[in-house]
C-alpha cells in the first residue's frame, strides 16, 4: 500500500509529464506545415496565397483568442480547460487532413484556437503548481514545445514524399499525440482548481491597470518581436539560403539545425532567469547571438551557414524562454500571470502574424533578400530596448 508521501509524489509525476505532453502538441502540429506546403497547395489544387493561410490562421487565431483563455479557466478550472483545448487540438488536426480546402483551413483555424489557450494557461498553470521550481518547470515546457517543433519540421516531408500516408498523414499523425495528451491529462481533471481560488485576492489587478503597465507594454513587444523572428526565420531562411547558392534539400536541413539549437537555451534560461531578481544580461545574452547570426547570414560565408543557424537557434531559445518567464516572474498571483500572458501573447502574435507577409513583400520589392535580413537586425535591436525594461525587478501590478 502506497504512503501519503509516495502518493503526492506520483501525482507530482503525473502532472509533470502531463504538461509534457501538453506542451508537445503545442508547436509540432504548425511547424509540420512549412517543409510540405508544396504538396498541400499540388494536392487540393489551390493558390499561393491560400496556402499561405495555413500558416497566418493559427497566429491570427492566438491574437484573438489568448485574451479570452483566462476567463474560460476562472469558470471552469485550468485542468478541464486545458483539457478541451487539447481535445479540440485532436479534433482540429483530424479534420484538417480530411483533403478539402474548406477542412483544411476549419481545421487549421480549430488548432490556432486550442494552442492559444495552452499558449496562454501553461505560464499561469506552473505558478499555480510549482510556485517554487517556476524556472525548472518553464524550462521543460519550452523544451517541450520546440522539441516536438524541430521534430514536425524534421518528419513531415520524409512522411509526405515517402510514405503512403501522403500529405494528410503528414499532418494527421499529431493527432494520435494530441490523444495521448488527452489521456495522460485525465487524472488532473478530478483535481482542478480554479485559477482563482473562491477567496477574497489580497492583491487584485484588473485588467484596465494591467494595460496601463508601461511594462505590460514592453514585455508585450518581447512577446511580439520574438515571435516575429521566429515564424519569418521558419517561413524565409530556406529560401534565404538558396538564393544564397545552397541547394534546396540542405537549406532545409539548415532551418532544423536552427530548431534543434533552440533546445539548451529554452531549458536554461528560465532557470537561470527563475534565480535572478533583474534578467537584463539575459536580453544582452540572446540579443548578441540574434546578431552574430543575421550579421553572419548578411555578410558572412555561405560556407559557415551553419554556424549562423546555431547562434540564431541559441537566441531564439533563450529569448523564447525568457519571455515565458516574464509572464510569471513579473506578476504576483497565477490570476496575473494569465492576465498577462493573455494580453502579451494576443497582441504580440497579432504582430508576428505581420511578419512573413511583410518580410516577403520587402523581398519582391527590392529584389534582394539584404533588406529583409536589415530589417532583422533591427527588430533585434528594438527587441533589446525592450526587454532591458522587461527585464528589471518590479511587477505589472506596481503600474
Amino acid at each position: 500500500m502506497l504512503t501519503t508521501s509516495e502518493i503526492h509524489k506520483k501525482s507530482i509525476a503525473l502532472l509533470i509529464i502531463g504538461i509534457i505532453f501538453i506542451s508537445s502538441t503545442l508547436r509540432a502540429p504548425l511547424t509540420a506545415v512549412g517543409p510540405i506546403i508544396s504538396y498541400i497547395r499540388d494536392g487540393l489544387d489551390i493558390s499561393n496565397v491560400l496556402a499561405g493561410f495555413i500558416t497566418t490562421i493559427p497566429l491570427l487565431a492566438f491574437a484573438i483568442v489568448s485574451p479570452f483563455a483566462p476567463r474560460v479557466a476562472r469558470r471552469y478550472g485550468m485542468e478541464m480547460t486545458l483539457f478541451l483545448a487539447i481535445l479540440l487540438l485532436a479534433f482540429g488536426i483530424a479534420i484538417r487532413s480530411t483533403g478539402t480546402p474548406f477542412f483544411l483551413l476549419f481545421g487549421t483555424a480549430l488548432i490556432g484556437i486550442a494552442i492559444a489557450f495552452g499558449n496562454v494557461l501553461i505560464p499561469s498553470f506552473i505558478k499555480l503548481k510549482f510556485p517554487l521550481q517556476i524556472g525548472l518547470l518553464t524550462g521543460i515546457f519550452t523544451v517541450s514545445m520546440n522539441l516536438s517543433a524541430g521534430i514536425g519540421a524534421g518528419i513531415s516531408y520524409p512522411i509526405a514524399e515517402g510514405s503512403f500516408l501522403g500529405w494528410q498523414g503528414a499532418l494527421g499523425i499529431w493527432s494520435i499525440l494530441a490523444v495521448i495528451a488527452c489521456l495522460v491529462w485525465v487524472p488532473q481533471i478530478k483535481q482542478r482548481q480554479q485559477i482563482v481560488p473562491n477567496v477574497p485576492d489580497t492583491n487584485p489587478i484588473k485588467a484596465k491597470s494591467i494595460l496601463k503597465s508601461p511594462l505590460t507594454w514592453t514585455i508585450t513587444l518581447c512577446m511580439g518581436f520574438q515571435s516575429l523572428i521566429f515564424y519569418t526565420t521558419a517561413a524565409w531562411i530556406p529560401e534565404i539560403l538558396q538564393t544564397q547558392g545552397m541547394e534546396a534539400g540542405k537549406s532545409g536541413w539548415m532551418l532544423s539545425t536552427m530548431q534543434f539549437s533552440q533546445l539548451p537555451m529554452t531549458f536554461l534560461i528560465p532557470i537561470l532567469a527563475g534565480r535572478m531578481k533583474d534578467q537584463r544580461i539575459l536580453v544582452a545574452v540572446f540579443s548578441i547571438c540574434y546578431l552574430i547570426g543575421f550579421i553572419g547570414l548578411l555578410y558572412g560565408s555561405l560556407s559557415l551557414a551553419i554556424l549562423w543557424m546555431v547562434f540564431l537557434g541559441l537566441g531564439g531559445g533563450a529569448s523564447f524562454g525568457l519571455v515565458m518567464m516574464f509572464f510569471s516572474l513579473r506578476s504576483r498571483t497565477p490570476m496575473e500571470a494569465a492576465d498577462l500572458s493573455g494580453v502579451a501573447q494576443s497582441i504580440g502574435y497579432l504582430l508576428a502574424a505581420v511578419g512573413p507577409v511583410f518580410f516577403g513583400f520587402v523581398h519582391d520589392t527590392t529584389g534582394s533578400w539584404d533588406t529583409p535580413i536589415l530589417l532583422f537586425i533591427v527588430t533585434v535591436i528594438l527587441l533589446f530596448f525592450a526587454g532591458v525594461h522587461a527585464g528589471r525587478d518590479r511587477f505589472v501590478s506596481e503600474g
